[in-house]
């Protein structure tokens, strides 16, 4: 397995990147762009590329905050998160800026490129599909459904939404108007419900954390194996 620090810029910023593949591996292969939770750029974000790397794409993790910067407590996650997450622009610079760099990689297909994200990260990509990226597909694992009416044909990334069905942060009016838009864009857009998880379901560090800082946040070993199950065979599908 090879891994690499990569630096690249979005703007005037210089954005950390880590890049893994299977450098026994000859032929190109789909780039899959793995977008951090609010925490930013982090060993759960990198890990996450690893495991991509192991099922036959090049994994990228990206860094939407710039500089590698991390959030040490939830304010400071929220004040780095909103910044992007209110700023449209920004956030599609910040993710096309990491696109660039993963289809530089001489073992990356750039015509088949995907993106996934965690918590803010499944908000990113989800917005990037609602702003017509072209990119294969998109998974949202426990992330926030960014809503509001979408033209039809907008669309053209495959979504697939991975979210808990107890998780205080997506409600389930929100979920409902999700699909709703969605259907109406005439988007292919998956969802699914698990029942019983919480928030941030597929990070071993989420019940420190949510103990840590009072907040609704749970790991579910079982849901984190089904829900990683359930996007390898729709990146399998939508890159082939």
């Amino acid at each position: 397995m090879k891994e690499q620090e990569i630096r690249y810029q979005a703007g005037d910023v210089t954005c950390h990147g880590f890049v893994a593949y299977d450098e026994t591996a000859s032929d190109k292969r789909p780039g899959v762009l793995v977008v951090h939770e609010w925490w930013g750029h982090n060993d759960h974000a990198r890990g996450v590329a690893r495991k991509l790397a192991q099922a036959g794409f090049v994994g990228f993790a990206l860094d939407m905050y710039g500089e590698g910067k991390q959030a040490a407590d939830p304010q400071t996650a929220s004040e780095l998160s909103g910044a992007i997450g209110k700023n449209l622009t920004l956030l599609r610079e910040r993710v096309e800026a990491a696109r660039t760099a993963l289809n530089q990689q001489p073992t990356v297909d750039p015509a088949r490129t995907a993106a996934v994200g965690y918590c803010f990260g499944g908000m990113v990509v989800l917005q990037m599909a609602r702003l017509g990226a072209d990119l294969r597909g998109v998974v949202s694992f426990h992330g926030i459904l960014p809503t509001g009416a979408v033209a039809p044909g907008t669309v053209r990334a495959k979504i697939l939404v991975l979210n808990g069905a107890d998780d205080p942060f997506v409600p389930k009016e929100q979920v409902e108007t999700f699909e709703k838009e969605m259907q109406a864009a005439g988007a292919s857009c998956r969802v699914i419900n698990y029942p019983g998880a919480k928030h941030a379901f597929t990070n071993p560090l989420a019940d420190e954390r949510g103990r840590k800082f009072n907040l609704p946040l749970e790991y579910n070993a079982e849901i984190d194996r089904k829900s990683w199950d359930e996007a390898l065979a729709f990146l399998r599908e939508v890159t082939k």
